[in-house]
């Protein structure tokens, strides 16, 4: 292994170009990791309706999706987490897992574990790329180890959307006809889909913590300094929090998840209006777009989650 720049000039502008090109790495793995993400639960839910005869409809809406937008959904991902630095980035995953831990909580009382995973797809980008960039920080050869985890990342994200085509497909005659080894294994395990995301993501958001909580102290010179950001931080979480705890209760639709979307990132906005800089205010409208994106491709598996 070697770093591709050690053997080149040592210029400014060389210098940002490896920078950008970093970061263009950590966003292709975060947006291959929602794209293996969205291919399993499209897998789950597209067997639950199949063997539900009440919910034929939305089998067929979940198997007509375009097998063209997937590469485009990676694609605009990969921008827009490429955009978004690691500070804002890190305050939406901190954000989600609160609203994850919250969420988990209040199971029982009707909330349904698939429509979160569903909500985690850009906090979950955003965690795969903190968490890239605090472990590469400093490395002699981190691009190269990104090239690795990017060919990796889209290899994953290749074979389960494979899979996810070949069951919108197949599914339905190769298990009747116990003709297809896949199909037949999907047949007795597919109920397990949900728990394999639930450790997957557990373990990548408690990753994805300690590095947000890391990558935000560093631009702290003081101890002082950081509890005037982490104090007001602290508030507005807790208050969304309990916000979003009760608006799911008063509001129906697919419409209340968008509207949660944008009391999260408009209190975000004012937060980092008064403690944040003007690049942070920026990202955080970037972010808002990222959110927007996951949610408006994932929003014939949002309606069946919330059928269910």
């Amino acid at each position: 292994m070697f770093s591709l720049g050690s053997w080149l000039p040592a210029l400014p502008g060389l210098a940002w170009g490896w920078a950008l090109l970093d970061a263009l790495l950590q966003g292709l793995v975060g947006a291959c990791a929602v794209s293996v993400l969205c291919s399993l639960l499209k897998v789950y839910l597209y067997i639950q309706c199949l063997n539900d005869p009440e919910r034929q409809a939305e089998k067929e809406a979940i198997g007509a999706q375009r097998r063209v937008l997937e590469p485009l959904h990676v694609v605009v991902l990969t921008g827009v987490l490429a955009l978004v630095g690691s500070r804002v980035a890190a305050l939406v995953v901190l954000e989600f897992s609160l609203r994850a831990v919250s969420t988990v909580l209040s199971l029982g009382k009707g909330t349904h574990s698939s429509q979160l995973y569903l909500l985690c797809q850009y906090s979950l980008g955003c965690g795969v790329s903190c968490g890239l960039s605090f472990l590469l920080e400093g490395a002699p050869h981190g691009t190269c180890n990104l090239v690795l985890a990017a060919g990796l990342a889209g290899l994953l994200a290749a074979y389960a959307g494979r899979l996810a085509r070949h069951v919108c497909t197949l599914y339905e005659l190769h298990s009747r006809a116990r003709y297809c080894g896949v199909c037949i294994l999907l047949l007795t395990t597919s109920h397990g889909i949900p728990r394999l995301l639930r450790n997957v993501l557990a373990v990548t958001f408690a990753v994805a913590d300690l590095a947000a909580v890391a990558l935000i102290n560093r631009d702290f010179l003081s101890t002082a300094e950081a509890a005037r950001f982490w104090t007001p931080l602290t508030i507005c979480y807790t208050l969304l929090v309990i916000y979003m705890q009760e608006e799911p209760q008063q509001s129906t639709g697919g419409w209340a998840v968008y509207q949660t979307v944008l009391v999260r990132m408009g209190g975000l906005f004012i937060l980092l209006l008064t403690v944040g800089r003007w690049t942070d205010i920026l990202h955080v409208l970037i972010s808002l777009l990222g959110e927007l994106w996951c949610l408006l491709r994932a929003g014939v598996m949002l309606e069946a989650c919330q059928r269910q």
